[in-house]
């Protein structure tokens, strides 16, 4: 089965959230327990329907790791993965 998202929607797989930091920080094992704020986009949508007929254009794209706001995924499983549909709005940055 694929996913294939509508209007301004992208499909995120979530990333793990990382154990220790680039400067040796420990993280405690409670963040594990949060869902990621962070996640790779394996989909994204035509982009938002405006009241003129055209679409806006997505500011991001298949492959792009990025950050979102915490509450904003939806989630759903698919063949024992759970994906993350989010709101191209509430992608606050793209990891470079």
């Amino acid at each position: 089965m694929i996913l294939q998202p509508v209007g301004d929607h992208v499909i995120v797989k979530p990333l793990e959230n990382e154990k220790v930091t680039n400067s040796g920080i420990i993280i405690p094992e409670t963040v594990e327990k949060e869902r990621s704020e962070r996640g790779e986009i394996i989909a994204v949508g035509p982009g938002k329907l405006l009241k003129s007929g055209a679409r806006q254009s997505m500011e991001v794209a298949v492959g792009d790791k990025v950050i979102f706001k915490k509450y904003a995924p939806d989630e759903v499983e698919l063949d024992g993965v759970t994906y993350l549909v989010i709101r191209a709005d509430e992608i606050m940055a793209i990891i470079k």
